[in-house]
């Protein structure tokens, strides 16, 4: 791989934020971090971290168009609106598909290895699996705006011909430290540890489906730390291409995520189930769960943390940091 900087678009977000610590982790400080900051606690993501530039999502993108760099290495682009409730299909079609277009086209114009966000809600319900088989992207019938352009931009790269050249990640539920950002978006980790202290309890929706029951709904929960391990282990291989599931390939019920975290705060656990709204059971997926025989096959060997591990270590991290960040 050559030498130069690394962009990591959505840079001060989730797992953008997460990347670059463990890029620092490495060793590795020569980081531009590109982002649209405005109002909320987001830009506390970047205190600490080393990293020689911000730019704007805006801006950034004007200064390839401009052709304004030539020591660039990498791009982790992770920046784009992820929240599922979205339906401003415009905005989405710019800031989620066009500009990840710009992006990947100029990266392979100039020899830069190019690494991308995609999400498991392309799959929808899920009731053609969860295979990340890029023959089968046709068959994909995401159930939400955010899913269709993530999806969107897997096909026009897989039409293209590009995923011989880039890395697409389908990141399943991934939870963990520097989320406090993301409103409605948080993890049901940490909407769960948020509800515990306040009310001592935690609310989870009921089951609308005869093969599950309340709390049994069941998600891929990954942790950041490994889908940020599996991210870099992209930009490290450039030879490695395609699409892949980033996820633990064992799925878990809500329930025992939140039971997870009340034994991490040594409480009894006290949950309640409450309705579903409206708008949101046409869209609901009852079940996740990565297959992981692609990523396995290229090389990714690394366990993925089991849940009640990772749980614990990311109750620490609140324990210790929720103040500042929400403060």
């Amino acid at each position: 791989m050559k030498t130069g900087r690394i962009v990591v678009t959505g840079g001060a977000g989730f797992i953008g934020s997460n990347v670059v610590k463990a890029l620092n982790d490495r060793g590795e400080t020569r980081i531009l971090i590109v982002d649209h900051l405005s109002q909320g606690p987001k830009w506390k993501n970047l205190v600490g971290l080393r990293f020689e530039d911000y730019l704007d999502r805006e801006d950034f993108l004007k200064s390839i168009e401009e052709n304004k760099f030539y020591d660039l290495k990498a791009i982790i682009h992770l920046g784009a609106c992820s929240d599922t409730t979205v339906h401003d299909l415009h905005f989405l079609y710019k800031n989620n598909y066009v500009y990840s277009q710009k992006l990947c086209l100029y990266a392979l114009k100039n020899g830069i290895r190019f690494v991308y966000a995609s999400s498991a809600a392309t799959y929808g319900d899920g009731s053609l699996g969860f295979n990340d088989d890029e023959e089968q992207l046709y068959e994909l019938k995401p159930l939400n705006p955010y899913g269709f352009y993530k999806h969107l931009f897997d096909l026009w790269a897989y039409q293209k011909g590009f995923l011989n050249s880039i890395a697409g990640l389908k990141y399943f539920n991934v939870f963990g430290d520097r989320e406090f950002h993301k409103g409605d978006m948080r993890s049901v980790a940490l909407k769960a540890y948020e509800q515990i202290k306040k009310d001592g309890k935690v609310r989870l929706f009921k089951s609308y489906h005869p093969d599950y029951e309340d709390g049994g709904q069941l998600r891929d929960f990954i942790y950041v730390k490994d889908a940020v391990e599996v991210t870099l282990f992209f930009m490290e291989h450039p030879q490695i291409n395609g699409i892949f599931n980033v996820g633990t390939g064992k799925a878990r019920s809500f329930k025992d995520l939140v039971i997870a975290v009340f034994k991490a705060l040594d409480l009894p656990p006290k949950i309640e189930y409450i309705d579903m709204p409206e708008q949101l059971k046409k869209q609901y997926q009852y079940f996740t769960e990565a297959n992981l025989s692609k990523l396995r096959k290229v090389g990714y060997n690394s366990p993925m943390l089991e849940l009640e591990e990772a749980i614990k270590e990311y109750v620490k991290f609140l324990e210790e940091h929720s103040k500042y960040f929400l403060g």
